[in-house]
């Protein structure tokens, strides 16, 4: 009998026993976080600054829970991105089974938003609320994205509660973090999410754009 298990339930030891996920710490794995970001203009910077105004001024009555993130955090930020527009295709609370081999179980779940270019999947959000620290969902933000069918190109995800940012990049059974970006900062750390979501904006076009096999 075929068991289901909520994807956020699922371990970081069973996505490695199961699929043989491994983390990659060299940073030329996911230099996408690191390098290529475009310079934000003056608006920009203004409507982050009211974004991370708004947050912190709901902060004073936690939890912030995930819809008020995606109200409040998320759609600026896929907005500023250019993620509304083609060649890119939101979706929401996309269905994904993954099957774990040898046992019999299906691991289940809905992704929060995903952002198309063509087939590539470009994001995995998945929104917590803001008491909710992010590196928990980890495993269930791979488990999303190790249901895409498309494993010669790398996918990109993002999870964030609001509050915190942590990028992932999965290929070929692989994956890698960025750096943990925080509004609790002095600096707007917005600004540098940003400017990732826009740097893996450019990298699905141009993957999209690369002929078959290379």
């Amino acid at each position: 009998m075929v068991q289901s298990i909520a994807a956020k339930d699922v371990t970081l030891r069973e996505l490695k026993q199961n699929f043989g996920i491994q983390i990659v710490q060299d940073a030329t794995f996911f230099p996408e976080w690191l390098g290529g970001l475009e310079a934000l203009n003056k608006e920009e910077q203004h409507l982050l600054d009211r974004v991370k105004a708004n947050f912190l001024e709901l902060m004073d009555d936690p939890p912030m829970l995930e819809n008020t993130v995606k109200m409040v955090v998320l759609a600026p930020l896929l907005d500023l991105a250019g993620f509304y527009h083609k060649p890119f295709r939101i979706e929401t609370e996309t269905g994904v089974a993954l099957e774990m081999e040898d046992e019999g179980t299906i691991i289940r779940g809905r992704i929060d938003v995903l952002v198309l270019k063509n087939r590539l999947w470009l994001l995995v959000i998945e929104s917590k609320r803001s008491d909710f620290a992010v590196t928990r969902a980890i495993p269930q933000a791979l488990a999303y994205m190790l249901g895409n069918e498309e494993t010669v190109l790398p996918t990109f995800g993002m999870i964030t509660n609001g509050n915190e940012f942590l990028f992932l990049k999965l290929l070929e059974h692989k994956y890698a973090n960025s750096r943990l970006f925080s509004l609790v900062n002095p600096d707007n750390e917005l600004y540098s999410v940003l400017q990732v979501l826009k740097r893996l904006g450019m990298e699905a076009i141009a993957n999209a754009l690369r002929p078959e096999g290379n």
